[in-house]
């Protein structure tokens, strides 16, 4: 074997892989773009073998093509994967149907309601440490065994993206914990072993994959997936875990009281514990190692609605400027976007409200707003969700650090605007290689070739963003807004989503 660490990370619009020595220095990367599929409103999901499996195919190709690198130098694989999904697979260990995919599909409204009255909520939350929501696993298994009963009759297993990705390059069905989590009510959040007591209307426990820890060895590279990728049999893979912990690992999260703010298609808040904290409004799971647990909120579209702005209302700007045109137009304009409030859920929202019938709002508009604007309430729109976030986080666990990272933070005039409307600092680490850093990490722990303190020398800060005073005062009241514009449109929108 090699000395090099391989990490890949499948996210919810594109996957990248790294190789990456043991002092972490990046030595080669690739990126491939993908999309979702949105079959109807409410609904989200991906072909796990046309993207998922197909992206770490084209990017190990890309990395091991002999320039310089060969299969013969990668010591590791780690592994990670949007999620938590759901993913189908018969007996032989092909997808059934395409994979539903995590909070931002909320089809299963329906089963959350009938587990909740079947069980009870307060049996569910004392089992699985957090309620079912739109980001839970098995009320999707449950939508899919009522709806899809021909498919269902040819199910063996049923899996998630990471541990799907792990299985085709070794064989083994096993799951991480912090993503087994999601399962709930499935998962025990104390033992942290599969439970059979309110899996009963849902699945045998027989057709889960195995639990692990994510830095682990899940298996060892077969023949064909190394025929097919050009690793060579018998590397080592990580057990890996879901794209967000991986991408707080890639930040230096890893002491209780760190948390990392990713700024990604969503925006997660992970936050390490070192004991559970079971909550009503965010979501407890296991942590990447044995004895950590990890507070998780998430909110359902951020960078995916700037996304969507930019496809949608930018159409005149092209190429790699429009986005950064975009954020120029919006920073001409002064915090509080000229009166214009929005509530970014344009895929329902999960925390803290839960609610996948929300839907997005803009209020204020005149005549006088220009895209500028409307392009600052989108960024102002997110901050004040994060606040909110924030404000149900503390009170259960300290926040001791805020570690910026994702996609998002490209943009210092958005983390400004975050730092301003969460009253927080927030500091950047001085390389932002995302996800899949943290998947090479996890593949240096599971081979050997590291230990956990090296993360402290893969990941040094570079800058901190902390709150301009005169700004966070001004957008006090707009905040107090937001907060009461969900409540007074709530019920128009659930109709109108009802509707649709």
């Amino acid at each position: 074997m090699g000395e090099l660490l391989l990490g890949i990370d499948v996210g919810t619009s594109s996957s990248k892989g790294v190789l990456v020595n043991a002092a972490g220095d990046v030595l080669k990367s690739h990126v491939v773009r993908h999309a979702i599929e949105i079959p109807r409103p409410g609904w989200a999901e991906q072909d796990a073998d046309a993207v998922w499996w197909a992206d770490i195919v084209a990017i190990c190709k890309d990395l091991l093509d002999g320039a310089p690198y060969t299969g013969g130098d990668v010591a590791g694989v780690g592994l990670s994967a949007l999620g938590p999904c759901m993913l189908p697979l018969d007996r032989e260990g092909r997808p059934l149907r395409k994979a539903i995919l995590y909070g931002i599909d909320t089809r299963a409204a329906a089963e959350i309601d009938w587990l909740n009255k079947r069980y009870g909520e307060e049996v569910i939350f004392e089992a699985a440490g957090m309620a079912l929501t739109s980001q839970s696993v098995a009320p999707k298994i449950l939508w899919m065994r009522r709806n899809e009963p021909d498919l269902w009759s040819r199910l063996d297993h049923v899996t998630t993206a990471s541990a799907y990705l792990t299985y085709r390059m070794t064989g083994e069905k096993v799951i991480d914990r912090r993503t087994a989590s999601y399962f709930s009510p499935m998962l025990d959040i104390r033992s942290l072993e599969w439970s059979g007591r309110l899996a009963d209307e849902i699945i045998d426990l027989d057709k889960l994959p195995r639990l692990g820890w994510s830095d682990e060895v899940a298996g060892l590279v077969h023949a064909e997936a190394a025929a097919a990728t050009g690793l060579n049999p018998g590397t080592p893979v990580a057990v890996g875990c879901i794209d967000s912990l991986s991408e707080a690992l890639s930040a230096g999260a890893i002491e209780p009281g760190d948390m990392a703010l990713i700024y990604g298609s969503t925006t997660v808040f992970n936050l390490v514990l070192d004991q559970p904290k079971p909550n009503r409004k965010t979501w407890l799971t296991a942590g990447a190692f044995a004895g950590q647990y990890t507070l998780i909120a998430g909110m359902g579209t951020t960078g995916a609605v700037a996304g969507w702005f930019r496809d949608e209302l930018a159409r005149d700007l092209t190429g790699e400027d429009a986005v950064a045109e975009l954020f120029a137009e919006a920073e001409r304009i002064e915090p509080g976007a000229g009166g214009l409030l929005l509530l970014p859920y344009f895929s329902g929202e999960r925390t803290p409200i839960h609610d996948p019938h929300a839907r997005g709002v803009i209020a204020g508009l005149t005549l006088a707003h220009t895209r500028g604007h409307l392009f600052r309430a989108v960024l102002e729109g997110v901050a004040y969700g994060i606040r909110h976030n924030l404000e149900v986080i503390r009170p259960i666990a300290p926040v001791e650090r805020v570690i910026a990272v994702g996609g998002g933070t490209r943009s210092r005039a958005w983390v400004q605007i975050v730092s301003d409307v969460a009253k927080i600092a927030q500091v950047l680490p001085a390389k932002t290689v995302g996800a899949s850093y943290g998947g090479a990490f996890l593949a240096g722990l599971a081979s050997g070739i590291l230990t956990r303190d090296a993360l402290a020398s893969w990941v040094t800060y570079e800058t901190e963003i902390t709150p301009n005073p005169e700004h966070s005062e001004r957008y006090e009241h707009f905040y107090r807004d937001y907060l009461k514009l969900y409540q007074q449109t709530r019920d128009i929108v659930h109709d109108l989503s009802r509707l649709s």
